[in-house]
């Protein structure tokens, strides 16, 4: 189980530095036509995660009845939310795009605001990944170990897209290769660390699980509403975002449905 858990905590890491990757094979910008459709893809995988391997979980092992059931990951998701909120707007960041950073003012490079912006969009990530494990060891959570692999591997293939969506402009800004690799796959680590601390938590708290389902839910979401739909919608070929939002939806939900 020890093997199993290490492997599924670093497959979102190695999807991020496969993303990475893409930065020594491709022209200093990426096509902005690919970008839609990669934050498209993205956040279909990261909202059908948050739906079948997270919510559903969730309201399924409450022990409530009724509207009663639906407590615990209605309360979980809005915390996540609020969690998601007051971490972006304290964090000083700056998004791919973007000349105006956010959050706190600090004296930071802007790959370093770059660094973060990403970091805070896969903080969620890990935990969802983490909290998911954690349920494969509680006896209340119908959630297995294939289901487990299912969301680390779907939330590893939208990875992919990300690595290079940060690698790519770290390039185009005057860095290195290696040095736009190495700063997009760092900006991975962030994930297996999260999750780990969450399976952690969640041994602890055991009767909290719907709530923690919930909440890496509501992160996971709020992600997907404040910064991946906005950017992939923005501007001209936002079709491309919605064609890849559908696929990456059906995607993760085949990979959750037929592995879980």
């Amino acid at each position: 189980m020890t093997t199993t858990l290490l492997i599924g905590l670093l497959i979102p890491l190695l999807g991020t530095m496969l993303g990475a990757s893409f930065v020594f094979f491709m022209k200093r910008d990426m096509p902005e036509r690919l970008q839609k459709a990669l934050l498209g893809f993205a956040s279909g995988v990261m909202v059908a995660a948050s739906v079948w391997s997270l919510l559903i979980p969730s309201i399924d092992m409450s022990h409530g009845e009724g509207a009663m059931q639906v407590i615990p990951a209605a309360v979980g998701f809005l915390l996540g939310m609020g969690f998601l909120l007051l971490i972006d707007e304290l964090t000083p960041h700056l998004h791919v795009g973007s000349n105006k950073p956010e959050g706190l003012k600090a004296r930071l490079s802007r790959t370093a605001m770059l660094a973060l912006a990403v970091t805070i969009h896969n903080l969620p990530e890990g935990m969802a990944v983490g909290v998911v494990f954690a349920g494969t060891q509680d006896g209340q959570a119908d959630i297995s170990l294939m289901g487990a692999l299912a969301m680390s591997l779907g939330i590893a293939i939208q990875n992919i897209p990300e690595g290079a969506i940060i690698s790519m402009p770290m390039r185009a800004a005057g860095n290195s290769r290696w040095r736009s690799f190495l700063i997009g796959s760092l900006s991975g680590v962030v994930e297996p660390v999260g999750g780990l601390l969450i399976i952690l938590l969640a041994s602890l708290f055991l009767p909290a699980m719907p709530y923690l389902l919930a909440f890496a839910a509501g992160a996971m979401m709020y992600v997907v509403v404040e910064e991946l739909i906005p950017e992939a919608s923005n501007g001209t070929h936002s079709n491309l975002s919605t064609i890849g939002f559908a696929i990456g939806f059906v995607l993760m939900m085949v990979l959750d449905v037929v592995l879980g």
